[in-house]
């Protein structure tokens, strides 16, 4: 089971991902108490090695860094998320059932197939570079 985050995280997102943007402007919409804090990393002024990733870790899957600097990744990343939301249902039953023992493998699988053809989803190219920000910046 994960700890649970120390809030506010942090979410590194590719801005130049549609359907990445997307979800994390959803949840930016939703956190009312600045408990989620978006990083662009496609951003020129993004550096990785203050955090000790790769660039190309954090390109691949969702990262999400907690307060007391703890790394969430993947699927990992998305149950941190859904803790910032503690009075909705909806991504409290998520949260709980990502963790089945059932559910938890089939979501790993699907995200690192999602991981895979994301490089090949539509582009956002109305911004900067084709990369845009979103919601409050680190």
């Amino acid at each position: 089971m994960l700890n649970k985050p120390q809030f506010p995280i942090q979410l590194f997102y590719d801005g130049s991902c549609s359907v990445c943007a997307r979800e994390i402007e959803h949840y930016l919409s939703l956190d009312h108490g600045g408990r989620l804090v978006a990083v662009n990393i496609k951003s020129p002024d993004f550096k990785p090695e203050p955090f000790h990733i790769p660039l190309e870790a954090f390109m691949y899957e969702l990262h999400a860094i907690d307060r007391s600097g703890e790394v969430y990744r993947g699927i990992e990343a998305f149950r941190a998320i859904w803790q910032a939301f503690p009075d909705s249902t909806i991504y409290c039953i998520m949260g709980s059932l990502i963790n089945l023992p059932v559910i938890n493998p089939v979501a790993r699988l699907l995200y690192k197939g999602f991981a895979l053809i994301r490089p090949y989803l539509p582009k956002r190219h109305s911004c900067d570079g084709g990369s845009c920000s979103i919601g409050r910046k680190h």
